[in-house]
């Protein structure tokens, strides 16, 4: 749409509305939120964004805007609102983008974050911009540091080796939220496993309380029950393994009996522990398996069996977690040489290493039980090893020889020992139980709760983060720096890219690196590696509440006035991260008596996703970049496909050890994320540029539930448009055509005189009231749109009718302006002055719906004949059941169909059914 269209047409001039109305906003700063105030407090939270790239694209509408209407709406409805932004700048995302532009983070995350700002302040979202945090900020990441130090205070942080996700492309460790598919989910490349010296923090101590804290909280039941499965809450017992010795140890190790089977032991007290929900199978452990990292591997491998196992630790090395798990694929393994003592039985149970076992997932070691497992079944048969039926089903006698799969149901216990005979089942089932005693009286094993949930890794070796508070002094170890010390500051460094060697760039700058042990004075060194991303994110929404408090992270007074939040909006795909991280900060804050609440939000909303048409290569999902393509001529494509969803044949560059070169393949499209990387980003100057930010905002809520994907479309953006005008317009002629708001209507000039149409536009406009209240309310913003659109062309036809100067097209044009507030702030608040009031709307009060003006006149029944539609009725609105049930059975229709049938049954639903039962 050009802007001659615009401009000729007489339409609304958009693009002059929305910038008065954005500078009149911030002069007047009214959309602060006030610390202590009469009115009642709603916390609206929009998960806020890491800047990057060329800002923003409109699929970050998705959410912002409908935060934006929650805000404006809730303060219209009188309450004190506090919607706040600010930037995630710490991380991968900020830094990549950096090193691609050949910058430092510290130069481009301002202008990024100007970029955003400006962007936001363009679409009209009310932010309280006093409150504007940012965390790359020392003033923010000194609380970082801080809460760093409590954790440490509680033995919550730690430092621990272990084999960690490694991304070589971004030289930097992954937690395994963002591990995704064996993928770094920022750049794509597969993870591998590598050891470092790692700081975590236990978030498995909180496990219990995550999983019942998500009980008391409004949220979507997907993303909690996502929170439970990672959690993984699993009861049944640890069980201890003695390790014999191999026939001919090389390492000198001395051979000591087992008092109970007579087994020569390697090593003094050396045993391999596992954790199983089923202890009452035991008996039918025939092997263990062992991760190809699990520390003992290396001890218990005999040398006939050395070269093997190295050989296969490397090549599981290679792969990552999700191929390692993927249970479609055929297991591998390799035997150790080694055998453990089965403590049930005393049966010599070989050890063998795979790497379907994982070092991360409890202890690193399963017990096998082939013929009750099918994974394990899969494994024995391939390795020809025993399988042994402990669990008979009712009716049948199974045979571990003859199986052809194995037999994971409920039975009876057999050749089980102690506990024959007894009911088997899982979970707390008898057989489990009688188990659990058994090892108890063995000193083998102990009931025991785990969970899937492992500690979360926060070390990054990066340059771009908050500096972890610690010390390491070769007198006194590990010491904490001293709160009064805080924040320790991040330098301001020329070389911040990550070395080949995966070192944090900051382990090559002395004068950050040297310095004197807290503890004893000596020589000490930093820590070199930065704290995760996350750990910004996980408390920021108290930060918020008091973002310029230099004494404390936060006044605990102001969190508890406004804590928790009362809406926070943002996508499923953090379920099971920073939902996850932000639950656990707020629980431990909690108990350190910082805050009253324990869980951060106690409703949250989960948009859905705004997808482009995206080319990509024929039979795969992977999305193609505009400059792979040698020719590309998007739009000629875009038609072929579409008219016979056929591939396209295409070229594109390829790179193969330097050497480029030009393939040809095949090409489709999908709808996939909207996004930058992919070059399938509109932004929202575009389209506020050419049809308004209030267009834009309406595009967003009236496309597609909230929750639901969006496929995006600039020539739907022409509906909101068109909207809009017509609302310009049927407003404006109400407001020239109206020199006072308590003219009575003139027959004279044709008005609408007629006492129905006058009470019909009036009983619109009452029940739009209720009908956009209550969708706002439930975030149902496509039909609170499609209501609003339904009471304009009311009022346009009752205007067009010669009803202009009649009170009630005044007071549907107000209830209109009002309900359209939320959604389209900048021509409301424009409609809003034109019709003679002062003030924001944001400060005004919330339209009330008077449910006598809303009720009907005349209500339609629908009339079944043994549940079957055979009629409908028209009936004054109050008749009574019994007026009812005579109305239906006199109709001619209804009696005509009753002819040849009796009545024995008439059920009657007042205003809306009658059901004649006949036969």
């Amino acid at each position: 749409m050009s802007d001659e269209t615009v401009e000729e047409s007489g339409r609304y001039p958009f693009r002059e509305i929305e910038k008065t109305w954005q500078v009149r906003w911030a002069d007047a700063s009214v959309h602060r939120a006030e610390n202590e105030s009469s009115r009642p407090k709603h916390y609206v939270l929009v998960m806020f964004p890491y800047p990057s790239g060329s800002g923003l694209h409109v699929g970050h509408c998705k959410n912002y805007v409908p935060g934006d209407v929650a805000a404006r709406f809730k303060s219209m409805q009188g309450f004190n609102v506090l919607n706040p932004m600010g930037w995630d700048a710490f991380g991968q995302p900020a830094e990549q983008d950096a090193i691609k532009n050949g910058v430092n983070p510290r130069q481009i995350v301002p202008k990024l974050a100007e970029i955003y700002k400006k962007q936001l302040d363009i679409l009209g979202v009310s932010y309280d911009w006093s409150r504007e945090i940012n965390t790359t900020s020392p003033e923010y990441y000194r609380w970082n540091q801080w809460i760093f130090l409590k954790l440490f205070e509680k033995g919550l942080a730690y430092r621990d080796f272990a084999p960690v996700n490694w991304c070589d492309n971004d030289k930097t460790v992954l937690a395994n939220e963002e591990v995704v598919d064996g993928k770094c989910w920022r750049c794509g490349s597969v993870v591998q496993k590598r050891p470092l010296a790692q700081w975590k923090f236990k978030i498995t101590a909180y496990a219990d309380k995550l999983i019942e804290g998500l009980d008391k909280i409004n949220w979507a039941e997907g993303v909690k029950t996502q929170q439970r499965e990672w959690i993984g809450r699993s009861e049944g017992a640890e069980v201890d393994f003695a390790v014999m010795a191999s026939p001919n140890p090389d390492n000198g190790e001395p051979k000591v009996e087992n008092s109970e089977s007579g087994s020569p032991l390697l090593g003094l007290g050396d045993k391999i522990t596992v954790f199983t929900t089923r202890p009452d199978t035991l008996w039918g452990a025939t092997f263990m398996v062992l991760s190809p990292e699990h520390p003992l591997v290396s001890q218990i491998t005999t040398p006939e069996q050395k070269s093997s196992i190295e050989s296969y630790i490397s090549e599981a090395a290679k792969k990552s977690e999700a191929d390692r798990t993927d249970d479609t694929k055929e297991k591998t393994g390799v035997f150790t040489g080694a055998y453990a003592v089965n403590p049930v039985n005393d049966a010599k149970v070989p050890i063998w290493i795979a790497d379907y076992v994982l070092t991360g997932y409890g202890t690193g070691a399963i017990m096998a039980v082939p013929a009750h497992d099918q994974r394990d079944f899969e494994f024995a048969r391939k390795y020809n090893l025993e399988i042994k039926v402990v669990v008979q089903p009712e009716g049948e006698k199974l045979d571990g020889a003859t199986l052809d799969a194995a037999w994971p149901g409920d039975g009876t216990m057999a050749s089980s020992g102690v506990i024959d005979g007894i009911p088997a089942g899982k979970g707390e089932g008898e057989s489990v139980k009688a188990a659990i005693v058994h090892l108890a009286t063995l000193g083998a094993g102990r009931g025991k709760i785990q969970f899937r949930l492992r500690d979360w890794l926060i070390s990054r070796q990066r340059y771009w983060g908050t500096p972890i508070p610690i010390v390491h002094c070769l007198a006194c170890g590990i010491v904490p720096v001293p709160e009064s010390e805080l924040p320790v500051v991040l330098p301001d460094i020329e070389e911040y890219r990550p070395g080949p060697d995966g070192r944090s760039p900051l382990s090559t700058v002395p004068e950050f690196v040297n310095c004197a042990c807290p503890k004893c004075g000596g020589k000490a060194e930093r820590e070199t590696d930065t704290m995760a991303g996350a750990m910004d994110s996980s408390w920021y929404f108290l930060r918020f509440a008091d973002p310029k408090n230099s004494e404390r992270a936060f006044d605990t007074k102001i969190a508890n006035d406004w804590m928790p939040i009362d809406t926070y909006i943002g996508g499923r795909e953090h379920a099971v991260g920073h939902l996850l991280y932000c639950r656990f900060f707020t629980k431990f804050l909690h108990e350190l008596g910082l805050c009253d609440a324990d869980e951060p939000a106690a409703s949250l909303k989960n948009q859905g996703m705004l997808n482009a048409y995206t080319p990509i290569l024929s039979g795969t999902d992977k999305a193609i970049k505009p400059e792979e393509f040698v020719h590309y001529p998007r739009e000629d494509w875009i038609a072929a496909y579409n008219q016979n969803k056929k591939p396209i044949p295409a070229e594109r560059y390829v790179e193969l050890d330097g050497v480029k070169s030009v393939e040809p393949i095949e090409v489709e499209f999908s709808w996939l994320k909207m996004s930058k990387s992919k070059k399938t980003a509109v932004t929202p100057d575009e389209m506020a540029e050419k049809y308004g930010a209030d267009a834009l905002r309406l595009y967003i809520l009236f496309e597609a539930p909230f929750e639901s994907d969006i496929q995006w479309s600039e020539e739907r953006m022409n509906g909101t448009f068109r909207f809009l005008g017509r609302v310009w317009d049927i407003i404006m002629n109400v407001i020239e055509g109206s020199p006072s708001p308590d003219n009575a209507p003139d027959p004279s000039n044709g008005g609408p005189d007629k006492e129905s149409e006058v009470r019909a536009l009036r009983r619109k406009t009452h029940q739009s009231i209720a009908k956009v209240t209550d969708d706002l309310e439930n975030f149902r913003f496509n039909t609170a749109v499609s209501a609003l659109m339904i009471l304009s062309e009311s009022l346009r036809k009752f205007v067009n009718a010669g009803g202009t100067s009649h009170p009630a097209a005044r007071e549907a044009a107000e209830a209109l302006v009002l309900l359209l507030a939320p959604m389209a702030p900048h021509l409301a608040d424009e409609l809003w002055s034109r019709l003679g009031a002062e003030g924001f709307l944001y400060r005004t009060d919330w339209p009330k719906s008077d449910p006598a003006l809303a009720a009907e006149d005349e209500l339609t029944v629908v009339v079944q004949i043994n549940g079957k539609l055979r009629d409908k009725l028209v009936v004054p609105a109050g008749t009574s059941r019994e007026e009812q049930e005579a109305a239906a059975l006199a109709s001619e229709k209804i009696q005509s169909d009753l002819s040849c049938l009796t009545v024995r049954k008439v059920i009657v639903v007042p205003g809306k059914l009658v059901n004649i039962v006949a036969n």
